[in-house]
């Protein structure tokens, strides 16, 4: 099991390059696109290597999978998100890539595929009627998100707050790292500061009142924030809540983002997670703090050029949709 972790780790956390702006300071998206067409044997390099990739960092996981082998990491990302391995490895250029073939059983199997002498294209068309007030609230919230100041205060207290005074912990397979007393010592020590929604609907039910914000479902796309673990994970959900007329790459980066804030997420979590070859980020104390903030800010610097292209296929998607 330490060695599945390990090879996750070494695939994604590579990253040192710095993003030179911050969200908040992001110019303005261009809607304006230009079409590209791509000749059959580049696209088929193209999609090799997104399946290879998406094997590399999948297959071991899917062999313990096989074996009921619980990942508690990645697990997460599976079943709380609803995309499954297979979609994630299945290859989309996205709208506005024209593919050149000449054979047509070689293309994706995609039924969102028009062709027109000898090139197939996403059809922004197909995308349903009943989810174009989705798409705009989807795109509203990202745009409010990526537009807001970040805030890295939280230091992680919601796993925290999960857990306070309960007998009933939401991972209950997983051993605890501190007795129940201390742990809710330590909680009732530290504001709760959470921004988002849906981390906070798992708090328990006296750790709610003590959260500084009051956060519901109505007013989710006002508080998101671009600082947040939880709201830069999520940019896997509203990536693939658009495929295939999103490219399978960009979704594939908003899920290495995602597994890589999740580590994180339980790394600085009450749970022990050393079995798994994790050693934990000790919120409890100052270094431990120090080490999850400077983590926190590195997620919202790789978050903020995915989020943004994101808004932009989203607003591209939707203005082709309109105009169809």
């Amino acid at each position: 099991m330490q060695n599945l972790i390990f090879n996750f780790q070494s695939s994604i956390f590579n990253s040192t390059d710095s993003i030179p702006y911050l969200c908040y300071m992001l110019s303005e998206i261009q809607d304006k696109e230009t079409q590209e067409t791509i000749p059959q044997a580049e696209w088929i390099i193209k999609k090799t290597s997104h399946e290879q990739r998406v094997d590399e960092l999948l297959d071991d996981y899917l062999e313990a999978r096989s074996r009921q082998e619980k990942n508690p990491v990645v697990d997460f990302l599976f079943e709380y998100y609803a995309f499954r391995p297979a979609s994630l490895r299945r290859w989309s250029p996205g709208i506005d890539v024209n593919l050149e073939y000449s054979d047509p059983e070689q293309l994706p199997e995609l039924s969102e595929f028009s062709m027109n002498d000898g090139q197939a294209f996403i059809n922004p068309e197909f995308f349903p009627d009943k989810r174009l007030s989705a798409l705009e609230w989807m795109l509203m919230m990202l745009e409010n998100t990526q537009n807001s100041r970040p805030s890295f205060g939280c230091f992680g207290m919601h796993e925290w707050a999960m857990v306070y005074k309960t007998d009933r912990p939401r991972h209950n397979q997983l051993p605890l790292r501190m007795e129940p007393e201390p742990l809710a010592e330590f909680v009732e020590s530290r504001p709760l500061l959470c921004t988002h929604f849906d981390a906070f609907r798992f708090f328990t039910k006296p750790a709610k009142p003590m959260n500084k914000y009051e956060l519901s479902r109505e007013e989710f796309h006002n508080t998101e924030q671009p600082g947040c673990i939880h709201s830069n994970m999520d940019l896997y959900k509203w990536a693939f809540k658009i495929y295939p007329w999103i490219s399978s790459d960009l979704v594939l980066e908003a899920f290495e983002l995602a597994l890589e804030a999740r580590y994180i997420d339980m790394q600085a979590s009450p749970y022990d997670m050393r079995e798994f070859g994790m050693e934990p980020i000790k919120i409890e104390t100052e270094e431990g703090r120090r080490v999850y903030k400077q983590k926190q800010e590195m997620i919202f610097e790789k978050g903020c050029p995915i989020r943004e292209a994101i808004i932009s296929k989203m607003r591209r998607l939707l203005m082709l949709k309109k105009n169809s």
